[in-house]
């Protein structure tokens, strides 16, 4: 792996690992409503690539016919994301999103044939123990049901996203068409998160450096590296989100490291890691 592909993958990594930084850090201390930061990130993210795609193509070749499906996908794992993110840590958050979306991704390709082999098999139900461990309820250990319910349907629609996304033939195109249509599936829901709106610059702010420069660009930097890399390979390096938002938010947030977090986090990812490797061999 040379220099530039490594620096662009950690770049692109801790991207990905701070998204659950910033949505925390802008709930936890009621700085802006769950619905606000989510407008305010898809509609900073919109503008990012909107601004990325004329630089690249001297056009905005967006259409009203296509991309409605993943678009969709996209607002809702935004916003049960945000939601989420009321009542869970943000390294905690990022391990459910993270388990969820690649057993989606998992589950739907075991849907469409994929031989299942036994080390297949052993892999899945590790990481499916690992997640199940995480939920049950322990003493000295709390966890919302409700807003881990909400994360694993983010974590749902971003497997779906992810899928949607494998068909692209022009990333930065497709990447903004989504984002611009999400905008139109908040508004469409407004009315149902209107008697909470609240937000401040500082919101705001958070919001702005979530969407426009960690979503936005992070995608865009993902997309162009994935050629680059090995299916396994991508997915693998995948396996460090959630591990570098623990410790962002033990850094940054204050957050406790707990045995059962840290045990569930080795469970979880190492299940993936055994069906990803034995992928590779397949």
């Amino acid at each position: 792996m040379n220099l530039k592909l490594f620096i662009l993958i950690s770049i692109t990594l801790f991207f990905f690992s701070t998204s659950s930084l910033l949505a925390r850090a802008a709930l936890l201390d009621n700085s802006i409503d769950a619905y606000s930061f989510t407008f305010f990130r898809l509609f900073f993210g919109a503008l990012t690539l909107l601004i990325i795609l004329y630089i690249k193509e001297k056009r905005l070749n967006l259409t009203l016919t296509k991309n409605w499906h993943s678009s969709f996908m996209l607002f809702l794992y935004a916003i049960c994301f945000s939601y989420a993110y009321i009542n869970l840590d943000a390294g905690l958050g990022a391990l459910i999103l993270f388990a969820v979306v690649q057993l989606t991704v998992i589950i739907v390709a075991l849907l469409r044939k994929e031989t299942l082999s036994l080390k297949k098999s052993l892999g899945i139900g590790i990481a499916f123990f690992g997640l199940v461990y995480l939920l049950f309820p322990s003493e000295g250990f709390e966890l919302s049901i409700y807003h881990s319910f909400l994360m694993m349907i983010s974590g749902i629609a971003w497997g779906f996203y992810t899928i949607f996304g494998k068909a692209s033939s022009n990333a930065t195109l497709n990447t903004t068409d989504n984002f611009v249509k999400s905008l139109a599936y908040l508004i469409l829901f407004f009315a149902f998160f209107v008697d909470d709106l609240h937000y401040s610059s500082y919101g705001i702010s958070l919001a702005f450096i979530s969407g426009g420069i960690t979503s936005a660009i992070g995608y865009l930097l993902w997309y162009y590296l994935l050629p680059n890399l090995k299916i396994v390979t991508s997915g693998i390096l995948q396996l460090l989100i959630p591990p570098l938002a623990i410790f962002l938010g033990v850094l940054f947030l204050n957050e406790e490291l707990s045995f059962k977090l840290i045990l569930s986090t080795i469970i979880i990812l190492s299940g993936i890691f055994i069906y990803l490797k034995s992928k590779e061999k397949a």
